[in-house]
């Protein structure tokens, strides 16, 4: 009656409003039923048989460039670790003006045999054409190369990873069990602060979305991620794709690495509980600035994807609360259901995230404010970009390497 009322041009508002609710509804509930079930955070690391046969030799690479509050704890777990095969961990300082270096061998000191197992390299200046960290861990696994050339993995770390115990023979089993080339895991965040709680599970849940860990790990389909945390590489298939140089001007490494090594190979990628990040994220600048590095390389500089991204975004997380709270206040039925569904199906997908994270799940209702912040500091990652500051990251701007060639 009130739509009669008003006219024909006020009708037709309210058919557009209730199509984009519509849309967004049936949005969710594809995502749940048809993306590799992204949202259950069920791809974990098995455990290891007791039967198990000596594990094959590996060698640590640590890029670290200024990371003296981090490295040392990094160090000691891995020299912890419960491996009954040979290892030996590389850190590559790379030009580090704080005492990244001497921690390192400080926390190897405190270990029985751990200075032995331990190297530390002095990293040369940047190449060009590299980025920072891949000049870094070229040349880890050269000095690798000369430490043990028979050894059969490399793990690629952060110099910000604690280690669970168990955590190299476990991604060793799986590469051997499995034949996998790569095996990478998804390390437990910081979860204390407020924008941590906030922002964090919904990055890894938003990580999900985008590579759903399922098509990751089936050979048959084309989905290629890694999370560079950490990443036990296969010697022969990083061989086979040209070693790290195959990959030097990508900003976003991990994910460049586990597509080369997908072409003719296997990969897996998984979530832990036990293998964690020691960076916290106390103020929503360093969050922001950690997206911003990055966001518009991942849309490859496209203007259009840019676009995409934002009205995906706005229909996919703003939409449903917004309906939502409008169909009721309006006392629109069919407005309401539709932001009711989205809404439900938004939060109920998010809530498997939140337990990985020990976080009770009223922070799914939370998840589009979420949503509008990542959306924020992706168009400030291409701002960032065109004003030639992309890819800033420990002093250095990276981001347009290839658009400089």
């Amino acid at each position: 009656r009130r739509r009669r009322a008003d006219g024909p041009l006020q009708a037709m508002n309210f058919e557009w409003v209730h199509a984009v609710a519509a849309v967004s509804a049936a949005a969710w509930l594809f995502l749940i039923l048809f993306r590799g079930s992204f949202w259950k955070a069920d791809q974990r690391l098995p455990s290891v048989p007791e039967d198990r046969a000596t594990p094959p030799d590996v060698v640590v690479v640590i890029p670290a460039r200024n990371e003296e509050g981090s490295i040392g704890k990094t160090v000691a777990s891995l020299l912890r670790q419960d491996y009954p095969g040979g290892f030996h961990i590389v850190v590559v300082n790379d030009n580090s003006t704080d005492a990244t270096a001497r921690d390192a061998r400080d926390a190897a000191q405190t270990i029985a045999g751990g200075a032995s197992r331990l190297t530390v390299l002095d990293g040369a200046p940047l190449a060009p054409g590299w980025t920072g960290k891949l000049w870094a861990v070229h040349q880890g696994v050269q000095k690798a190369e000369d430490i043990n050339p028979s050894a059969a993995y490399v793990l690629l770390t952060d110099a910000d990873i604690e280690h669970g115990e168990r955590s190299l023979l476990r991604l060793v089993d799986q590469a051997e069990r499995g034949g996998y080339d790569l095996v990478s895991l998804m390390v437990l965040l910081q979860c204390r602060y407020f924008w941590e709680r906030w922002l964090i599970p919904a990055f890894v849940f938003f990580f999900q979305k985008l590579y759903p860990f399922r098509w990751v790990n089936d050979p048959k389909n084309g989905t290629a991620a890694a999370a560079g945390g950490c990443m036990l590489v296969r010697r022969s298939a990083l061989r086979k794709i040209g070693g790290i140089g195959a990959i030097a001007d990508q900003l976003i490494d991990d994910c460049a690495l586990a597509a080369a090594i997908k072409k003719g190979g296997k990969i897996w990628l998984g979530l832990t509980e036990d293998t964690v990040s020691l960076r916290s994220y106390e103020a929503l600048g360093e969050i922001w600035r950690m997206v911003a590095r990055s966001a518009y390389e991942q849309l490859r500089h496209s203007v259009l994807l840019l676009l995409g991204t934002v009205i995906g975004m706005v229909a996919i997380y703003l939409v449903p609360p917004l309906a939502t709270i409008g169909g009721i206040a309006a006392a629109d039925s069919a407005l309401a259901a539709f932001g009711i569904v989205a809404y439900g199906a938004m939060t109920a997908a998010y809530r498997p995230t939140l337990r990985l994270y020990g976080l009770n799940g009223a922070w799914a209702l939370a998840l589009p404010g979420a949503g509008l912040l990542y959306t924020l500091m992706t168009l400030d990652s291409a701002r960032r970009h065109w004003r030639g500051k992309g890819g800033a990251w420990k002093g250095r701007y990276q981001g347009s390497l290839r658009d400089k060639k």
